[in-house]
């Protein structure tokens, strides 16, 4: 009796493959997988090491805070500009137009940044995406401030990590441009520390307050420190409601704080008068300019 061949089993399909967003928890949904690749955070594979995850994880967390700021003035007026100083790579402006403008279709951002090579990379990734409404300028902040290719009016204002008066610049040009909302990430500040050293001994005679800045290590912490403290009383002087947190998922930084400023009414003449106070009391009457005093 002849044995026939056995029936071959039927093969089963392949799984469908899972959209990288649930392979990878730190992607957001829709977020542009090519674009990634572009900025070096995800593998020509869609894998991440564990720099550029942290730095997706930083970037995506730091979203969450800026997007309502947009959406407010979207629908304050129906469109929205960004203006990103000290722009760098512009991961962040990047990472706005995709995942809020680019969606919406309306909207424009616009980076600021002094290296030229920079500058130039961006413009042509943004034309390589078919990001229309990116736009990219070569100048410091202050050059910024008299710029005619940026709108006389910006919405948002951010600037991460912005070093030494870089950040006071951004305050500057928010102010000069009547912006809604500005996110700050300070950086290095050393402007002001500089001022209470030269004046130390002044102060250890007339103040023991100024045992907070005697050694040099509490010098440069505390100029930090107040440096912060000064802008947040700017910002609330011209009519901000001022926000302090710190950044999570920032934690291998010391500069992780972040300072949201939402413009709600006319300046308050109280934060002026207590800028004022505490700039007599420190010492620091030759920065009365620098915070617009």
């Amino acid at each position: 009796m002849s044995k026939h061949p056995p029936t071959p089993r039927p093969r089963a399909g392949r799984p469908a493959e899972k959209p990288l967003s649930e392979v990878l928890p730190e992607l957001r949904p829709g977020q542009s997988v090519a674009l990634l690749q572009a900025l070096h955070i995800l593998t020509r594979e869609g894998k991440l090491n564990q720099d550029t995850r942290r730095k997706l994880k930083q970037v995506n967390h730091l979203l969450q805070f800026i997007e309502p700021l947009l959406q407010e003035a979207l629908d304050a007026r129906g469109d929205v500009t960004l203006v990103d100083h000290g722009a760098g790579k512009s991961y962040l402006g990047f990472m706005l137009y995709d995942l809020f403008f680019q969606p919406r279709a309306v909207g424009q951002v616009i980076g600021v940044e002094t290296r030229a090579e920079l500058v130039a990379r961006s413009r042509e990734l943004a034309e390589r995406l078919g990001f229309a409404r990116m736009r990219f300028v070569a100048a410091t902040v202050q050059d910024a401030m008299t710029a005619t290719d940026i709108p006389a009016m910006v919405d948002v204002v951010t600037a991460l990590h912005a070093c030494d008066t870089a950040t006071d610049d951004a305050i500057a040009f928010g102010l000069a441009r009547q912006a809604r909302a500005l996110v700050l990430v300070p950086c290095c500040q050393a402007e002001v520390a500089s001022v209470l050293r030269k004046h130390k001994a002044l102060t250890l005679a007339r103040t023991p307050l100024s045992e907070i800045w005697r050694h040099p290590l509490h010098t440069r912490e505390f100029g930090s420190q107040i440096t912060n403290v000064l802008r947040c009383l700017q910002l609330e002087a011209h009519g901000y409601q001022v926000t302090v947190t710190e950044l999570v998922g920032w934690e291998h930084s010391m500069k992780n704080e972040l300072i949201l400023a939402r413009k709600v009414g006319p300046g308050k003449a109280s934060a002026r008068a207590r800028l004022q106070q505490v700039l007599d009391e420190l010492g620091l009457q030759e920065l009365q300019q620098r915070f617009g005093v």
